[in-house]
């Protein structure tokens, strides 16, 4: 009989050993009880690609000035190509960190896998995003594109890097079962430690409400993008935050209570009224930090 219980309680070790390895810790914690946060501010690059790609280090620089915390990287690293370390220095001494990093599949492929994630391990980059998939919005395709995903979380995770997906409008829209969207479908097929970097501009751009997504998947938006992407039947309004239609103050509770979120991921794609990219930035930031000052003196 305590040969038999010992064999037992090895075997229940080793099963939580593995389940611990596989998940990080935050997503097991998330589970029972998520952890209320206090997200930092952190830019896409995207954002200002044309700036980037003249004068990476000027960028940067102005992005430090506008107040950001952190950098989310969008593939162009000027000068610091071939330098991860470099680049992990001059954006500390802009006292900010990165992020996180867009990625594609090319770069994840079994020929670059081993050098992509190399780079980002030494430029000190926690977790990786696949920005786009078309075949997330398909029915006869999103299967694949789901297992591809879950392969390559396994991959990335094992070399001690978060991963996950960034959605456009088309994941939101409804299954052939009519009951859920191909987000619910790729949250429901992947473990709680693959993360959800939901974009709440597309969200908005397709009709839905992002509050109850990051609220319908505890822990899974270490990482959220916001973006004033109007809905089309939305009047007079500008795509700046602040100056749109959406409640960020119940998404900024939502991810701050329930999504574990630890960075929110400014991103402006849309310049109205003649504004540069930079200018449109730094008013979506200024209306932003407005906003969350608003909100945290009424708490």
């Amino acid at each position: 009989m305590l040969i038999k219980i010992t064999i037992k309680a090895l075997l229940a070790t080793l099963v939580l050993t593995q389940l611990a390895a596989y998940e990080p810790a935050h997503s097991l914690e998330k589970k029972t009880a998520p952890t209320i946060t206090q997200p930092r501010l952190s830019v896409q690059l995207w954002s200002v690609r044309e700036d980037v790609a003249a004068d990476f280090k000027s960028s940067i620089s102005k992005l430090a000035d506008m107040g950001f915390e952190g950098i989310e990287l969008a593939g162009d690293v000027g000068e610091f190509t071939d330098d991860p370390s470099g680049l992990a220095q001059f954006v500390a001494s802009k006292g900010m960190t990165i992020s996180g990093a867009h990625v594609n599949y090319e770069s994840l492929s079994d020929e670059n896998f081993e050098q992509t994630v190399s780079f980002y391990k030494r430029a000190g980059v926690p977790m990786l995003m696949i920005g786009y998939d078309a075949r997330m919005g398909k029915a006869d395709e999103v299967d694949d594109a789901i297992a591809e995903l879950n392969d390559l979380h396994s991959k990335v995770s094992a070399q001690g890097l978060s991963f996950g997906y960034h959605n456009h409008e088309f994941e939101f829209s409804e299954t052939s079962n009519g009951k859920q969207t191909f987000w619910d479908q790729l949250a429901q097929s992947t473990p709680p430690s693959f993360v959800m970097q939901i974009d709440v501009g597309w969200v908005n751009y397709a009709g839905k409400d992002p509050v109850s997504f990051v609220r319908r998947y505890p822990g899974r938006t270490i990482s959220t993008h916001y973006k004033a992407t109007l809905n089309p039947e939305v009047k007079d309004k500008l795509p700046i935050i602040g100056q749109d239609s959406l409640d960020w103050g119940s998404l900024y509770d939502a991810n701050r209570t329930v999504g574990g979120t630890l960075w929110l991921v400014v991103e402006q794609e849309e310049y109205p009224n003649g504004l540069t990219a930079m200018e449109a930035l730094e008013m979506s930031k200024q209306g932003l930090d407005k906003i969350l000052k608003k909100h945290k003196s009424a708490k």
